[in-house]
């Protein structure tokens, strides 16, 4: 497994997830997301974006849009896509990553502690409330990007993921490309 920068081929393979796991892709650009890839099979498992926000000289950074796979839940996937965003937002000089969630015990693994939203800089007070129109029960955490911990048991796990038995591959149909099957006739076809 690695996690590695949305391409542009990418794109409608998230938006198909983002909108399956009804996430947030408000602003959406795949250049903002990451990936979790098998190696072996080239499965993407899992994904997550990094949302800067500038207001006048100061630039805030969001966590968002973190979606894995049920085959691939469970096996430290998502911590490393959360790692590696907040890896990216170290490397652009930010400090500080924030994060909107009705999960914030799964975010506070790594570090991540709840913030008062009147503590929030603008414009992440009315970027919260947007949130909650998705999460109802959503709240603002954020870490410092120096505080930030990958639990051992997630980083041994991660190594050895793979889809679980019985969860169904996701396959490619005709009907995807707008093609019925039944009526569609083809340049080579043979059968008549």
């Amino acid at each position: 497994m690695y996690v590695r920068d949305a391409k542009n081929r990418d794109e409608v393979w998230l938006l198909d997830r983002i909108e399956e796991m009804g996430l947030d892709d408000v602003a959406f650009r795949s250049r903002d997301y990451v990936i979790a890839v098998d190696e072996e099979s080239d499965e993407r498992a899992g994904f997550g974006r990094l949302r800067l926000h500038k207001v006048d000289d100061a630039v805030y950074c969001e966590l968002t849009g973190i979606g894995v796979l049920d085959a691939w839940r469970g096996q430290g996937v998502g911590a490393h896509v959360v790692e590696r965003l907040v890896d990216s937002a170290r490397d652009e000089g930010l400090e500080r990553v924030y994060s909107f969630t009705d999960e914030p015990g799964y975010l506070g693994q790594f570090g991540f502690e709840a913030v008062d939203s009147a503590d929030l800089p603008d414009p992440l007070p009315t970027r919260l409330e947007k949130k909650r129109e998705l999460m109802p029960d959503a709240v603002a955490t954020c870490v410092d990007v120096d505080a930030f911990g990958m639990p051992d048991h997630l980083r041994e796990s991660f190594k050895s993921a793979g889809p679980r038995e019985g969860e169904p591959e996701e396959t490619e149909s005709p009907e995807d490309f707008g093609i019925d099957p039944d009526t569609a006739t083809y340049k080579y076809d043979t059968d008549g």
